[in-house]
Parts: structure tokens; sequence; C-alpha cells
């Protein structure tokens, strides 16, 4: 019985030891494109599970952002995309701070410029995603290039899933993901861009600058300070009004009043007025 016993707790060692190897290979600090989630078709479509503690949905925590994305595309045209994580836990200087994966439908996927060994294709240039020194970044900001396919390929799609890690290596909790979808139209492109994200958009203003005070933190609204500059400004111009007045309309009716006198004066000095 005690034989029996021993050898169901060696199979549990075994098995729990297997599932702890399996998860800790599933965070991919060197790119996270492909089938890297059991049951996804890819990782840009459908996230990476394995940074949630096995959490399926995406969370609005993170914010996913893809800046620079046309209206309408242009064949051969090349479009610088930004790509940002904010949220999630804070950035571990050193360390992985995050990761994502991008998919496109039609055209090419490149690195943007400074970006060559921080981002890489995964096998296909329809692909990208982070290295191991892009998962270090201090801004959870990546940038590469869409070159826009020939004319006829119509709607292209774009899939873009983002991780925010903590840097301790472990694929769980806190660490969370966001995945946005898109699709861009063949068209005449008029140079205007435009902004794309996922997430519940409550990002944090940066802090004031050292030395500068908010207005609206002193308890004064935007209006009542504008209107109380505008009154300031009304006053000043009344006193200079004013001092114009006084300085040559007076002088004027004075210069008038003593040529007048000096008239008399002389008329007496004459002896012309009896």
């Amino acid at each position: 019985m005690g034989g029996k016993l021993n050898d169901y707790k060696m199979v549990l060692i075994i098995t729990l030891s297997s599932l702890l190897l399996a998860s800790a290979t599933i965070a991919e600090s060197d790119g996270i494109t492909g089938d890297k989630a059991e049951g996804d078709s890819d990782v840009a479509k459908n996230g990476c599970t394995c940074h949630s503690n096995n959490q399926i949905a995406p969370s609005d925590s993170v914010t996913l952002i893809l800046d620079g994305a046309p209206f309408m595309w242009s064949e051969g045209t090349s479009y610088p995309l930004t790509i940002q994580l904010i949220g999630g836990p804070e950035i571990t200087s050193g360390s992985n701070t995050g990761g994502f994966s991008m998919l496109v439908s039609a055209g090419t996927l490149e690195a943007g410029t400074g970006y060559e060994s921080l981002v890489d294709n995964d096998g296909s240039e329809q692909t990208i995603t982070h290295t191991s020194s892009g998962a270090k970044v201090s801004d959870r900001i990546w940038q590469v290039v869409w070159t826009a396919p020939s004319t006829g390929n119509g709607e292209v799609s774009f899939w873009l899933s983002g991780n925010s890690v903590d840097g301790n290596g472990a694929p769980m909790a806190p660490d969370a993901y966001n995945r946005l979808s898109f699709i861009l139209h063949e068209g005449s492109d008029d140079g205007n861009t435009r902004m794309i994200f996922a997430g519940d958009g409550n990002i944090q203003a940066p802090a004031a600058e050292s030395g500068h005070v908010d207005l609206h933190s002193m308890g004064a609204p935007f209006r009542a300070h504008w209107l109380g500059l505008l009154g300031f400004g009304a006053v000043i111009s009344v006193v200079i009004f004013c001092g114009f007045f006084l300085r040559y309309g007076f002088s004027r009716h004075y210069s008038g009043r003593t040529s007048l006198l000096r008239l008399r004066m002389k008329h007496l000095q004459r002896g012309d007025q009896v």
C-alpha cells in the first residue's frame, strides 16, 4: 500500500513539474509571433494568454496604441507606425518590460529607423515582433514600417497584440495583454494619419515640469482667468485714454486762455481800454 502511495506521489510531482516547465517556456522574451498559445491560430490575432495567469480575455488596464495609420493606402507607399503600451505593471529597468506581435494580410513589415535591433520579422515579411533587446525598452514603444501592396489588393487587415509584463520571468499576474484589429481600404492617400487604440483610454497625463503651477490646481477656472485678464486690459486702456485726454485736451484750452490774457495785458499797457 505504501509503495503505491509513493508511486502516486511521484507521478503527481512529475506532472506538476511538467506543467511548470511548460508554462515557463511559453513566455517569449525574444518574440511572440506564430503559434505561441494553445488553440490560437496566431498570437497577433488572439493575444498571448500565457502572461496573464491563464486570462482568456484581453485586459483594458493595458492601453495598446498604434499611431500613424493612414485613412486609405496607396500602392507601394511606406507608412511608419508607432506601437506603444501604456498601463500594466511598473517598468523595471534592465528587465523584460513587454512585447508585441503584429500581422498584416498584405504588404510587408520591417523595423523602423533606429529599431533594427529591437524588432524583427518572424520568418515572414507579414509578421513582426520584438527581439530580446526590444523586450527591455524603457518606454514600451516600438516603431515599424508597413509598405502597402500593389494595386488591386483592396482591404488590408491588421492584427496587433501587446503584453505588459513585470520582468520577473514568471508568466502570471500582474502581467496583462491587450489586442486590436482594423482594416485599411485601398484608395487615394491624402497624407493624413490617425491613432488607433484598444483599452479604457485611462491614460495618466505626464507630471508638470518643476517650477510650473497648474492654473486649475489654484482653484481658478480657465474662463474666469481669461475674463480677469480682459478686465485688467480694459482698465489699463481707460487709464491710457484718460492720460492722453488730459495731456492733449486741456492743454489746448489752456493755451487759448493764455493768449487772451496776453492780449488784454497789451491793451492795458497801451491804454486802449477805458
